[in-house]
């Protein structure tokens, strides 16, 4: 059964634009609120936090309004991470987390985000039963047992100290200077505040949000603005953030960038050699590179591979009892310490890695040799189907027998953005560039 309003990562969109509406939202939370809080008691709650985004305040209105009136309890955090959500959903013994943010996305969209009591993300069933109760309408709760609001100060100090408690007692950050671009998200005062506490020499770049530059050239989706301050500083090493602070890219002292497939590889062959590795397996998306799958298997390592979205790495973690997962997007998931991604969690594991072996970023950033890699994206407008169109189909046929043996190819719609992605990898760099072109010319014409 196909979902109408949720794709993967919960509902997102155009802010006031259908279903990014107002009134949507009302909907939504009445019916989220309905779905957890079903047997009628009043002592239910449910935790809200959001990213910088000036549409966060209309929407944590509007859910607030739907979720009290059918008797949920909310407590609003304000601004904080995405993984401080999943983190106080469970510590303050929530039914549900809700993160008002729309990720790496511009300023003029935003999303809607649900976690469970244990502070995991919905599963698709979860979403369907709730998409069906959106649709059909959800009964108020009688005027006696309406739910009420309290605003939350300590969320961001909370989401703090368990980032710190990572760190292994009494390792020393002091005297390592690191330059944090929080691209203007949900954490510009948390992330600073974290490695200053933790005794690192803080660089912060993308801390004056103002309600429209959230991600705006800055951030894991533009990692050359944490890069220049690096170089410009003379810094050890750079973490860049994305919006909601769920995924991250690492900078080493020369400028360079290191993308999620990097990290994950450094995470894991350390966990590995530390016996800690549960599983030894990783879990990735099928958007990891080959390079990362043949540089676990040379250390005996699995790689196991899911559909695109931290959820569904997410969800194979916890049916194989795996420890480590994330996304070449910069999405590192860590089950020991987290419920879903954290690009600062990350950040700052990258950092004891450094202060346990002495060696610098660039000596950990770069694990493996990447396979030559391709990805375009093709926008289309609602009510398209490119990829149905018979021509677009001969053309990814074609392009997958060209590159039977010699590589692999990956076409997909994405969950959170009207686009096309087209992806593929291939040692021969002209045959990858001849391939993707050739199907995205295929989507432009069917569009």
């Amino acid at each position: 059964m196909g979902r109408k309003f949720f794709g993967t990562d919960g509902v997102r969109g155009r802010a006031n634009t259908y279903p990014m509406t107002a009134e949507m939202a009302l909907r939504i939370g009445a019916a989220v609120g309905r779905y957890f809080r079903n047997d009628g008691k009043n002592n239910h709650r449910v935790v809200i936090g959001k990213d910088t985004r000036l549409s966060g305040y209309m929407f944590e209105n509007a859910l607030t309004a739907g979720l009290t009136s059918t008797g949920m309890n909310v407590l609003l955090l304000g601004p904080v991470p995405t993984p401080a959500v999943g983190l106080l959903t469970a510590s303050m013994r929530a039914d549900l987390g809700v993160m008002i943010s729309a990720s790496h996305n511009p300023a003029e969209d935003n999303g809607i985000k649900f976690f469970g009591p244990d502070g995991f993300k919905l599963s698709d069933e979860a979403e369907q039963e709730i998409e069906a109760m959106i649709e059909a309408g959800v009964e108020p709760a009688q005027a006696s047992n309406i739910g009420h609001a309290l605003r939350i100060d300590d969320g961001r100090f909370r989401y703090i100290e368990r980032v710190k408690s990572s760190l292994p007692d009494g390792l020393p950050l002091g005297g390592m200077k690191v330059v944090i671009d929080c691209s203007n998200g949900a954490a510009y005062r948390a992330a600073p505040e974290a490695l200053w506490e933790l005794g690192a020499e803080v660089i912060p770049v993308g801390v004056a949000p103002d309600g429209h530059n959230i991600n705006r050239d800055c951030g894991s989706t533009c990692p050359g603005t944490a890069a220049a301050a690096v170089v410009a500083h003379g810094a050890d090493v750079g973490i860049s953030l994305d919006g909601d602070a769920d995924r991250v890219m690492i900078i080493d002292e020369h400028g360079h960038v290191a993308d999620g497939d990097q990290i994950m590889a450094l995470f894991a062959s350390r966990w590995a050699a530390a016996g800690r590795l549960k599983g030894d397996a990783l879990v990735a998306t099928v958007m990891s590179n080959l390079g990362l799958e043949r540089f676990l298997e040379g250390k005996g390592l699995r790689l196991e591979r899911t559909g695109v979205g931290d959820r569904y790495v997410v969800e194979r973690m916890r049916q194989g009892g795996f420890n480590l997962g994330g996304e070449q997007s910069g999405h590192i998931v860590m089950t020991d310490y987290a419920t879903t991604g954290d690009g600062l969690l990350a950040g700052v594991q990258f950092l004891a890695a450094m202060a346990e072996t002495g060696h610098k970023a660039s000596e950990l950033a770069r694990n493996f040799e990447t396979v030559p890699q391709m990805l375009k994206n093709v926008r289309f407008q609602a009510g398209q189907t490119p990829l149905e169109a018979q021509s677009v189909k001969d053309a990814i046929a074609a392009a997958e027998a060209t590159l039977a043996g010699k590589g692999r190819l990956l076409i997909r719609k994405s969950g959170t953005e009207p686009l096309v992605r087209v992806m593929a990898e291939c040692e021969d760099a002209a045959l990858l560039e001849t391939t993707v072109d050739g199907i995205v010319e295929a989507v432009e014409a069917a569009l």
